[in-house]
């Protein structure tokens, strides 16, 4: 049995339809993952939920 909880991905919404060429993202309290939606078997970045925070608000400019 493993100890480690199932990431909940999704994608943006404003992802185009066929959603094959996104980004994924997935939140936890203390990380938050990203990764390609084409090759989800390369390793996620993950970067704090304060990193993520800042990066999406200078998004939203």
């Amino acid at each position: 049995m493993s100890t480690t909880p199932e990431l909940d991905w999704f994608k943006s919404s404003y992802s185009g339809g066929d959603g094959d060429n996104c980004v994924e993202v997935a939140l936890r309290p203390e990380a938050v993952r990203i990764r390609d939606s084409k090759d989800k078997d390369i390793r996620p970045l993950t970067v704090t939920p304060a990193t993520w925070t800042a990066f999406t608000t200078l998004l939203g400019r």
